[in-house]
């Protein structure tokens, strides 16, 4: 007969080193919390043989009283939490009192702290004793930390350590993180003695920028967008990279919340949405985020290395992340990402800042009212009539079929000499056209290249969900109502949230505790997969508490109908045509990219074509 017995506490902190320390990064990223939490504002990490041989941080921050430096070594013990109210107001990194503990009780670990006294004291703990021993030493306000020998007293855990060169990468790539976590502390790192990472405190927006670029690379600050936007209890700031600057993997994403940088499932699929109209299939955007939230409105106690996190409101947070990013995405233009004389007057000497995104003088906010652009040959029918609305249908396929007219397009002499550099719109004037694909056009900086076919079915596909917008969705009674089997829960999702249904042109009725009728659909949806449709919807409120896949089915069959109703491959254009191109690209959102998330321009400027040429060498 088994006997139950209370485990040890040793053999209880191991258990927990479990869970917290898997590795020499681990270990890292609690003991560099802690020094946050504890007010750092410098903090020097040392590394040995990948942090197995040792691992010592040093800070400057609140330090530990003589008194509590053996207590801090104990299981459960924190100074950041009271109470259950605490708890549930988590405003700290650390907060569960297991990490020392658990390190201290897999490794041999030294503690030294002065909290602003005459003197410092060190408390040493080695493994499986776990006795504390504490003794007078020398140093500044602040602690460190030394970890050596990491696993030395638990040989299974060691050898699936991988190589020293994989240990530190993990390393390297914590240290980094947290580093973006807080632009106001300096972090310096060294490796077998040798410097890796110097990073000074960044409190302007410049400085934070040139923070990012060490991290991330000066390529992603270079295609970056900045956000920021507020809402009560809420912030979203940080960068984005523009969607032709995508990765193969979700490698270049950084998310935190409140400054705990976190994997969420619901943050994924609000930012995954945001680009679903811009990005190219299989590709993953690029992102550095902030999220500062209401303590109480997010739960941090989920799991015990707190990768994870649990919003109060997630329907409502991922709306208004989703919603953020999307403006941003839609606002850019290519005008954002082209010099201009008049950001360079900002700066003494006309030097730019690196990252300064320029914007449009109010001559090129006018450009695209100057020229006449391309218009729809008629509105699009998106009634329920049997000859415009069924799916893929060449009545509505005919709606689209605008192209550019010259008819009363008179450009002036300058739209080709380029005599005025101050009345050149930022995509330049056409100067020719090249194999029937690429417009090529001149503006201030040099030569501009723009696949006609990808930047036309951008300007299409944009007019054909404004009009879409503007005459709002038709439904079509089903001859048939459809009854769907769901679960208890999904029908109490479908007729929580009707009223989403309801404004993207469903009447969906709870029909019994586990069914619900489809009795109309939109009108453009008609001959779609409805049933599996609406199944992946409930999905998406059940998860997320809202959904856009119907709305995005009805894009994809947009951008369809726009890709083949924009001008094709060995079309001949003539200049003024290319210039309303060029000038309602400028006005578009989106236009930097095609609805399949291809890039529709490219800039060389003089000086990139000189090297071409090797001229003034």
């Amino acid at each position: 007969m088994s006997v139950i017995k209370i485990l040890s506490p040793q053999l209880a902190n191991q258990i927990a080193a479990g869970e917290v320390v898997e590795r020499p990064a681990s270990v890292l990223k609690e003991l560099v919390e802690n020094s946050l939490d504890a007010g750092a504002q410098s903090i020097e990490i040392d590394i040995e043989q990948g942090g197995v041989k040792l691992i010592r941080i040093r800070d400057d921050g609140g330090g530990i009283d003589h008194d509590d430096l053996a207590l801090a070594l104990s299981r459960h013990a924190t100074s950041k939490i009271d109470d259950l109210e605490d708890l549930e107001a988590v405003a700290t990194l650390g907060f569960r009192g297991e990490a020392l503990a658990s390190i201290a009780s897999v490794s041999r670990l030294s503690l030294t702290s002065n909290n602003g006294g005459s003197s410092a004291w060190r408390a040493i703990s080695e493994g499986r004793d776990m006795q504390v021993e504490v003794t007078p030493a020398s140093h500044p306000q602040g602690t460190s930390v030394e970890v050596r020998d990491l696993f030395f007293n638990t040989p299974a855990r060691r050898k699936f350590l991988r190589t020293e060169k994989t240990e530190y990468n993990r390393i390297d790539d914590s240290i980094k993180k947290l580093a973006l976590s807080r632009f106001d502390v300096a972090f310096s790192l060294r490796h077998n003695q040798r410097a890796q990472l110097s990073l000074r405190p960044a409190k302007t927006q410049l400085e934070q920028e040139k923070r990012v670029a060490d991290i991330c690379g000066t390529t992603f600050m270079e295609q970056a967008l900045y956000v920021d936007n507020t809402r009560p209890g809420l912030r979203l700031w940080g960068w984005i990279g523009l969607p032709t600057f995508s990765r193969s993997q979700a490698d270049l994403q950084h998310f935190f919340v409140n400054g705990r940088c976190i994997r969420d499932k619901v943050v994924s699929h609000a930012v995954r949405q945001a680009y679903q109209d811009v990005l190219y299939h299989g590709r993953h955007p690029a992102f550095v985020l902030f999220l500062e939230i209401t303590p109480a409105d997010v739960d941090v106690n989920v799991h015990p290395t707190k990768h994870e996190v649990r919003f109060r409101e997630s329907g409502s947070i991922h709306s208004f992340i989703s919603s953020t990013l999307k403006k941003a995405l839609a606002e850019d233009r290519p005008q954002d990402h082209l010099q201009s004389n008049s950001a360079g007057e900002l700066i003494e000497g006309g030097e730019q800042f690196p990252g300064m995104v320029n914007q449009p003088s109010p001559d090129w906010q006018a450009a695209p009212q100057s020229q006449p652009a391309m218009q729809f040959s008629s509105r699009p029918n998106f009634g329920g009539s049997s000859s415009g609305a069924t799916s893929g249908s060449a009545g509505s396929m005919q709606n689209y079929q605008s192209l550019y007219s010259t008819n009363g397009i008179n450009l002036p002499e300058s739209d080709n000499t380029l005599g005025d550099q101050q009345d050149i719109p930022p995509l330049g004037y056409a100067i020719a056209q090249l194999k029937g694909i690429y417009i090529l056009a001149e503006n201030r900086e040099g030569l501009i290249i723009v696949d006609m076919h990808a930047a036309h079915e951008r300007i299409t596909y944009e007019r054909m969900k404004g009009a879409f917008d503007d005459q709002g969705l038709i439904s079509q009674p089903l001859l048939v109502p459809e009854s769907l089997a769901v679960s208890q829960r999904e029908a109490d999702a479908a007729e929580q949230h009707n009223d989403v249904f309801t404004k993207l042109g469903f009447v969906v009725e709870r029909a019994a505790a586990e069914s619900v009728i489809v009795r109309e659909i939109p009108a453009i949806l008609r001959g779609s997969e409805v049933e599996a449709l609406l199944r992946d919807v409930l999905s998406d409120l059940l998860e997320h508490g809202n959904s856009e896949r119907i709305r995005d089915h009805i894009n994809e069959i947009l951008s369809t109908m726009a890709c083949h109703g924009s001008v094709r491959a060995n079309r001949k254009l003539s200049n003024p045509e290319m210039n309303a191109l060029l000038r309602d690209m400028e006005a578009t959102e989106r236009s930097g990219q095609c609805n399949h998330g291809r890039p529709t321009w490219s800039q060389l400027t003089l000086d990139q074509l000189d090297k071409l040429f090797l001229r003034g060498r």
